[in-house]
């Protein structure tokens, strides 16, 4: 169970909180929020008891006296409560939690036992401390309107001239520093109850719902910026993280979210979600075919109402946020499927951003609907098989290896038919530290920062169009030193010369982009398809294709020493030239998938991802004019006054 639990709480707060668990509930079944306040109760002694004892001493009076009073509270309360198999052994343990608290003992033990028992408590008791569906905001205005505005005003922020004189006079709701200690589930259990000693009085009439949905709307008053805080949840998978659920969001004060994320961050990401709390159940779903439906319906729906922009970007999300994270699974259960329902997703966007008729949308929209179901049974549990599994571990290496090996024992081979031996240290330190650089991104992504789909086919995209444009010119080069003359000439040239500094430390930034880019989107791949009830199978499929690529290698360098010079040139001018034309597809295709280029469909295309063949203007013309430029290179290179590329200038 995830919770975010604020280190300190304000005095008030906390003598609200032990009001309302001394005062007798005045529900119909007084034992739900009995649960609720005593589960309450210990996960504030969880949290706060750290700051009242020190090294088995009192370091605040007024924060101890008050853990001695919420155990007290709790033990009594767990007493009260109905006879389970449970029931003994729960006091016996809150009243192990009073002793401990009355003894000073240290606020690990003390906070393990309060989370443990808080655990078993709903274990044995189990109670919503959630809503059990997104609250209705538009409801919750009407009925604060009705029952709320008479004492707190109509905005929440000004109580009329005869409350004002009440002792305590009504909240002011857009007091933000109140605001920042306030959980929803504590407003709830206010407006349940009613607050002893004030004039706020129970509004257990309501159903359940509402009371939730006017919990929600009373917290969201004092935050205003709903946009920022929508685009950072948009776009940063460990805030969504955070609040996974309701329950979380329930229990979730913009204080404790602040120690995780920082003060300004924190209140714009609550104003967003106590405002739609809806977004928290549509995360939760991040990363499934629910989460796509969804977001779809959305975005047509926002089409059709004329705001198209905010229908491209949750189109986008709904590929970027909810398809991609699924996309390496599928592909090792159904490659087919995984492109068609790609390449429907990008017509999806295209269609907005063409201007497309929204019936031409909808009809577009029934399609992937019939391709997601196809996906749900292709990506049910059922469905996976050791196979299976071991197929997709090995089939994503081997794919995404060969592309980055193709290039760098092409680049081995020259050196060593250079006799420039001295430089390999150059090439094997580059692809070397790739594999490092990968894996250190990895390990940012998943336990520092969060790195968003856009941002991950940006990276892919930048690192495709880069090595693309190194390779037309390293194939441009080695074309033109596949004429036996032209050799010749070199050879002698350059001979006895010691290779710049400049030109190895361009092989190894080649060797280094090239590899960098494979292995960042194959650590992707592994990530999504991790499981580790099928960890021996991936980690197997994974050895099997390094075996493979280590066979494919040997071979490579083996063949290339008997091939004579002149030939082992133009094989390599034409493979890396096949290389470049494709990785200047996959560099477009990854920029359109992020959203940063548009994309213009043609009908009755195929879509090759393998070969960075993607049915589109934008991708087909890119390679294209990586074709002309190469021929054009071949061309020049040819003649005897041919240009000489820094990669090997001496």
């Amino acid at each position: 169970m995830h919770r975010i639990v604020s280190a300190t709480v304000h005095p008030a707060l906390r003598l609200i909180l032990l009001a309302l668990a001394l005062c007798l509930s005045v529900t119909a079944n007084a034992e739900e929020p009995d649960v609720r306040t005593t589960w309450r109760l210990l996960d504030y002694i969880a949290v706060d008891y750290a700051s009242a004892v020190s090294e088995g001493r009192v370091a605040d009076e007024f924060e101890y006296r008050e853990m001695v009073e919420f155990s007290d509270v709790v033990a009594r309360q767990i007493a009260a409560l109905p006879d389970t198999k449970d029931n003994q052994a729960l006091i016996r343990r809150s009243d192990q939690l009073r002793a401990l608290i009355a003894n000073k003992e240290p606020a690990e033990r003390v906070g393990r036992l309060a989370r443990a028992l808080a655990a078993s408590l709903l274990t044995a008791y189990p109670v919503p401390l959630a809503p059990s569906q997104a609250p209705d905001l538009d409801r919750a205005r009407t009925l604060f309107a009705q029952n709320c505005a008479s004492c707190h005003g109509a905005a929440g922020s000004a109580p009329p001239a005869a409350m004002q004189a009440l002792d305590p006079p009504p909240i002011d709701f857009t007091d933000i520093d109140r605001a920042r200690q306030r959980s929803a589930f504590g407003l709830y259990q206010v407006i349940t109850q009613g607050l002893e000693g004030t004039s706020m009085a129970s509004f257990a009439s309501l159903s359940d719902e509402d009371r939730w949905a006017l919990a929600f709307h009373a917290g969201s008053i004092a935050f205003e910026d709903v946009a920022k805080g929508e685009r950072i949840w948009r776009e940063d998978d460990g805030i969504r993280q955070l609040v996974p659920d309701l329950e979380t969001l329930a229990a979730l004060t913009p204080e404790s979210l602040a120690e995780q994320i920082g003060e300004d961050r924190a209140l714009a990401v609550m104003a967003y979600l106590r405002a739609n709390p809806d977004a928290v159940g549509q995360a939760n779903d991040a990363g499934s075919l629910a989460f796509v439906r969804d977001t779809l319906d959305r975005s047509l729906s926002a089409y059709r109402a004329g705001n198209r922009e905010e229908a491209r970007q949750l189109a986008l999300s709904a590929y970027l946020d909810g398809f991609e994270p699924l996309e390496a699974l599928l592909a090792t259960r159904d490659g087919g499927l995984m492109r068609e329902v790609e390449q429907a997703l990008g017509q999806f966007r295209a269609g907005i951003e063409s201007g497309a008729n929204p019936s031409e949308l909808q009809q577009l929209r029934a399609r992937i609907d019939s391709l997601l179901a196809r996906a749900e049974g292709a990506l049910a549990p059922e469905a996976a098989s050791e196979i299976s599994t071991f197929l997709g571990a090995f089939t994503i290496l081997l794919r995404e290896g060969i592309e980055a090996l193709l290039v760098v024992i092409a680049m081995i081979a020259f050196v060593k038919k250079s006799q420039r031996s001295e430089v390999l240290p150059y090439i094997h330190g580059g692809w070397i530290a790739a594999l490092f650089a990968g894996v250190a991104t990895w390990v940012v992504a998943t336990y520092f920062v969060s790195i968003s789909g856009a941002s991950r086919e940006m990276t892919e995209g930048i690192g495709a169009l880069l090595a693309a444009v190194i390779l037309v010119s390293v194939g441009i080069w080695m074309h033109g030193k596949s004429q036996a003359e032209e050799w010749r000439r070199y050879i002698q040239e350059k001979m006895g010369k010691a290779l710049s500094r400049g030109s190895a430390w361009f092989l190894f930034g080649l060797a280094f982009v090239v590899v960098y880019r494979e292995a960042f989107e194959t650590i992707l791949f592994y990530a999504a398809l991790w499981n580790p009830q099928s960890s021996g199978i991936i980690l197997a499929g994974a050895l099997s294709a390094v075996a493979l690529l280590a066979l494919i290698a040997w071979a490579m360098l083996r063949y290339s020493r008997k091939l004579p010079i002149t030939q082992f040139f133009r094989y390599s001018a034409i493979l890396i030239a096949i290389l470049a034309v494709i990785l200047a597809g996959k560099g477009v295709g990854a920029f359109q998938e992020a959203g940063v280029l548009s994309a213009t469909f043609i009908a009755g295309l195929p879509r090759l991802a393998e070969l960075g063949f993607f049915p589109t203007v934008e991708t087909i013309g890119a390679q294209l004019l990586t074709l002309l430029a190469l021929i054009a290179g071949f061309r020049v290179s040819r003649s005897p006054s041919g240009p000489q590329p820094a990669a090997v200038e001496g």
